[in-house]
C-alpha cells in the first residue's frame, strides 16, 4: 500500500483507477469533472473521446465483457448522465462489470434544482448494483475499491459514482487501496457428489451455458467436461462464444427464433445443466422452456450469485459457484454416458439448421454473405451487433469459435454494435473487429464512427440497409397486416458518410460485390462502412413481409 500526501481528490481518483489495473476509459468531456480530465494526463490510461454519452457507456460495457474487469466511463452531470443510461441498462441485464462516473453540482448547492442537478440514487437506483456520491476526498480509495468489488462480484453489473465538482479539488492525505479481485465462489463437495449421481442416472441430459464470470480457461474446461460426458451443449442468447460452434457437442443457440428441434430436445431432456446463466425471457422462449417454479426436467443450476438460484426456477440442485470454480471441482465425477446417439442427432439438427441459407428476395443474399464471412474470418475476429432482425442471420449462420468474440446486448438494445466494435478493435488491435448493423440500429449511435476515425481505430461496419425498422415492421404485419405506421426510414448514403468522416466507404448492391469490397475495406487501414442494400421483403432468413401479411390476413 502506497502512502502519499498532498494529492487532490481528482488525482487520488485517477491513482485508484491505475491501482485497479485500468488501462482504458471512455468519456464525453464535461465541465463538471475538469479536474479529473486534467489528472488523467500522463496517467497511462488510454482515454477515448466519444461523441455521445450513450456510445461512451456502451464502449465501457463492451470493455467489461472483453476483460471481466469493470469498463470505466466518465460523463458530465444531468443530461450527460441520463444520456449514458442505455449503457447502464445493458450492463445490468447482461451482467457486465462497469463503473460510470458522473459529474455532480457543488455540494453547497444541493436540493435547489441547480443547473443540471440530479438525484443519482433515485435516477439510477434500478439500473445499477450500487449508486454512491463521494462527499469526502479521503474516502475515495475506500469507495473505488468497494465499487470494483461490487461491479465484479456475484452477478456482475454496473456501479454509478457521482463526483461533486468542488470535492474534486480538495486535498487529502490517504493511502491507495489495493487491487481488488472478485471472490470465486466454489461448490460444496456434497453438491458435486449429487451432480455425479444425477449424471449417472440421466438418460437424455443437455447442458446450457450463459451469463458472465467466464474465463478462457473455464470455457476450455467446459469443452473438456462436454467431451468427458458426451454432453450436448446449447448457448443462451448472445452467449455463443462460451462454446465453440465447430465442436461436435455444440447443438445450437437459444435466442430469438431458434431451431424448433433444439427447443423440442431441451423440453424432452431429463436433466438440464444450466451453467452461469439466468435463463431469462429470450433464452427461455418467454419462460416456456422450463417449468416455473418446478421444472418438468431435473434442473441443476450453477450461478455465482445465490440470489439468482431459485429466483425463477426451483432446481433439484442449486450450486452457488462461478464457472471457473465449478469446473475446478469436477475432476472426481465419473459417469458412463449412454446418450451418444441423442447428442449426435442434436448436432446433425444444428448443422442442417445453420449450414445453407435459403434464398431471399433481391440481388443481395445476406445469408450467403454471412456464410462467406463464416469461412473468411479468423477464429479471433470479434463480431459486434446491436438489435434488429438483421442479427438473426448472425445467430443462425455464423459459427463463433474463440472465447470473447461476440459483443451483443442480451438486453436487446439498439445502437450497441458500433461502440462495441470501436472498443473491440482498440482492445484487440491485431484482430478483425466487425460490426454488423441495421440501418435503424446504426443511426442510434452512428456518430461514434467519428470516434473511430479520430482515434485511428480501423473497425469494419457491414451496414444492412432495408429502409425500415425491420423488427417492428415484422410485428406490425403480424398484428396489423397492411397498416404501416412509423416504420419506414429515409437513409443517407452511408458509404459517402463514411468517406465524409474520413473513413473508407463502399456501396454493395449484389452478393458478388461484397467479398472484394470487404477485402478493400480491410486493406484500407481505415474505419470502413460497407453499405449493403437488402430487399425489405427479406425480413428474416426464411420469411417475407408479403408472406407475413398474407398469413395474418388469412388468420384474422
Amino acid at each position: 500500500m502506497t502512502q502519499t500526501s498532498g494529492r487532490t481528490a481528482a488525482r487520488i481518483l485517477v491513482d485508484q483507477l491505475a491501482a485497479q489495473g485500468v488501462d482504458r476509459a471512455t468519456c464525453v468531456p464535461g465541465e463538471s469533472y475538469l479536474s479529473v480530465l486534467d489528472a488523467l494526463i500522463g496517467s497511462g490510461i488510454d482515454l477515448l473521446t466519444c461523441r455521445a454519452e450513450g456510445g461512451a457507456a456502451m464502449m465501457a460495457e463492451a470493455y467489461g465483457k472483453l476483460t471481466g474487469r469493470p469498463g470505466i466511463c466518465f460523463v458530465t452531470r444531468g443530461p450527460g448522465a441520463t444520456n449514458a443510461s442505455p449503457g447502464l441498462h445493458i450492463a445490468m441485464q447482461d451482467s457486465t462489470p462497469m463503473i460510470l462516473f458522473v459529474g455532480q453540482i457543488e455540494r453547497g448547492m444541493r436540493d435547489r434544482e441547480a443547473f443540471q442537478e440530479l438525484d443519482y440514487r433515485a435516477t439510477f437506483g434500478a439500473l445499477a448494483k450500487w449508486v454512491v456520491e463521494i462527499d469526502d476526498a479521503a474516502r475515495i480509495p475506500e469507495i473505488i475499491a468497494r465499487a470494483f468489488r461490487i461491479a465484479m462480484q456475484g452477478r456482475p453489473g454496473p456501479v454509478v459514482i457521482a463526483l461533486p465538482e468542488d470535492m474534486l479539488d480538495e486535498m487529502a492525505d490517504v493511502a491507495d487501496a489495493p487491487r481488488v479481485d472478485p471472490v470465486e465462489t466454489a461448490p460444496a463437495p456434497a453438491d458435486i457428489d449429487r451432480l455425479g449421481e444425477l449424471l449417472a442416472t440421466a438418460k437424455n441430459p443437455v447442458a446450457i451455458v450463459g451469463g458472465s464470470r467466464w474465463t478462457p480457461e473455464a470455457r476450455d474446461a467446459m469443452v473438456d467436461f462436454a467431451h468427458r460426458f458426451d454432453l450436448p451443449v446449447a448457448a443462451q442468447f448472445r452467449r455463443a462464444p462460451l462454446f465453440p460452434a465447430t465442436d461436435e457437442h455444440f447443438i445450437g443457440d437459444l435466442g430469438l427464433a431458434p431451431n424448433p428441434k433444439l427447443i423440442e430436445r431441451i423440453k424432452a431432456a431429463d436433466l438440464v445443466l444450466l451453467i452461469g446463466g439466468r435463463m431469462s425471457e429470450i433464452a427461455s422462449q418467454s419462460y416456456t422452456l422450463l417449468g416455473i417454479p418446478a421444472s418438468g426436467q431435473q434442473l441443476v443450476h450453477v450461478h455465482p450469485d445465490p440470489l439468482e438460484l431459485g429466483r425463477v426456477y426451483q432446481p433439484v440442485l442449486a450450486i452457488n459457484a462461478t464457472p471457473p470454480a465449478f469446473f475446478a471441482a469436477l475432476d472426481g465425477i465419473e459417469a458412463d454416458p449412454s446418450w451418444s446417439t441423442n447428442r449426435e442427432a442434436a448436432r446433425a439438427d444444428y448443422l442442417t439448421w445453420s449450414d445453407t441459407p435459403p434464398p431471399v428476395p433481391g440481388d443481395f443474399q445476406y445469408g450467403d454473405v454471412m456464410t462467406w464471412l463464416r469461412d473468411r474470418l479468423p477464429p479471433d475476429a470479434t463480431i459486434c451487433n446491436g438489435a434488429g432482425n438483421f442479427a438473426s442471420w448472425i445467430h443462425r449462420y455464423y459459427r463463433f469459435r474463440d472465447f470473447g468474440t461476440q459483443l451483443a446486448p442480451t438486453s436487446g438494445s439498439m445502437g450497441y454494435g458500433l461502440p462495441a466494435g470501436v472498443m473491440a478493435k482498440r482492445q484487440k488491435p491485431d484482430s478483425i473487429a466487425l460490426t454488423i448493423a441495421g440501418d435503424g440500429d446504426f443511426l442510434m449511435n452512428g456518430q461514434e464512427f467519428a470516434t473511430a476515425v479520430h482515434h485511428g481505430i480501423p473497425l469494419i461496419v457491414v451496414l444492412i440497409d432495408n429502409g425500415i425498422y425491420g423488427t417492428i415492421r415484422m410485428h406490425q404485419e403480424r398484428t396489423f397486416p397492411g397498416r404501416i405506421s412509423a416504420t419506414d426510414l429515409t437513409n443517407p448514403d452511408f458509404a459517402a458518410l463514411a468517406r465524409a468522416y474520413g473513413g473508407h466507404g463502399e456501396t454493395v448492391t449484389t452478393t458478388a460485390e461484397f467479398a472484394p469490397a470487404f477485402e478493400r475495406a480491410l486493406a484500407s487501414g481505415k474505419p470502413a462502412i460497407l453499405h449493403c442494400h437488402l430487399d425489405s421483403q427479406a425480413i428474416t432468413p426464411t420469411a417475407t413481409l408479403d408472406g407475413l401479411r398474407a398469413a395474418a390476413e388469412k388468420k384474422g
